[in-house]
């Protein structure tokens, strides 16, 4: 949860400030409006989801593609950053992955919704709801420009959250499956298939090596001829 919460503050970094607050609004309304909803859901019955396999399995497929989403927002960023000039599908293709922080920042707002009003059960459940979207609000936008300022390179703000996004996909395959998989080989190895394989790995490392190579010598000659 806390990884979560640390990649999402790293997203905003990214965005705009009416852009942050909104996202901000988005996430507190969301706690705001849902407390009718949390209040129906018990302690046994959240440890029974996280028991389930199937839906486990579910949630790590969900995880993995919004993983997946933000390390090639990254992976964009970064060309966009040194390379230069880039096609104007590569830039609608960045603006789409900038502007979307992210969907695993609801679940973890909702797991706290519900431990926070098991935490205060005398009092009325809106009212915690609402001072909890409150301080979701203020938290959101507050750590988004902490980082911010503690951060202000680009470049490592990218590479902090490439790095948590890749904790979170390793955090959350470790803790969803529960030591199980749903495949298990039982075939032999294929060694005719596996040399050539090899084989082929090694003749196309050693073109591009080769090419490489020869043109790293023309550059160098024309700079010398220059």
């Amino acid at each position: 949860m806390l990884v979560v919460i640390f990649m999402t503050w790293l997203k905003l970094t990214f965005l705009k400030a009416w852009q942050i607050a909104a996202v901000a609004v988005i996430c507190a309304l969301f706690i705001g409006l849902t407390w009718s909803f949390a209040i129906t859901q018990s302690r046994n019955e959240i440890s029974e989801w996280l028991g389930n396999q199937q839906l486990m399995l579910d949630t790590s497929v969900v995880l993995t593609l919004e993983v997946i989403w933000q390390m090639a927002y990254c992976m964009l960023s970064g060309k966009l950053l040194y390379d230069g000039k880039v096609s104007r599908r590569t830039v609608w293709v960045y603006r789409m992955l900038r502007f979307f922080p992210g969907i695993l920042i609801l679940p973890v707002l909702f797991y706290l919704q519900i431990q926070v009003i098991y935490l205060f059960s005398g009092i009325d459940f809106s009212l915690i709801s609402w001072i909890l979207a409150v301080l979701v609000l203020l938290t959101m936008i507050g750590g988004t420009y902490a980082l911010r300022l503690l951060l202000p390179q680009k470049a490592l703000r990218l590479e902090l959250l490439f790095l948590s996004s890749a904790l979170v996909l390793i955090l959350g395959i470790v803790s969803t499956v529960n030591g199980s998989t749903n495949f298990k080989g039982a075939d032999p190895i294929e060694w005719r298939a596996l040399l050539a394989f090899i084989a082929i790995a090694i003749l196309c490392g050693g073109i591009g090596y080769l090419r490489n190579k020869q043109k790293n010598g023309n550059n160098f000659r024309h700079t010398l001829l220059d």
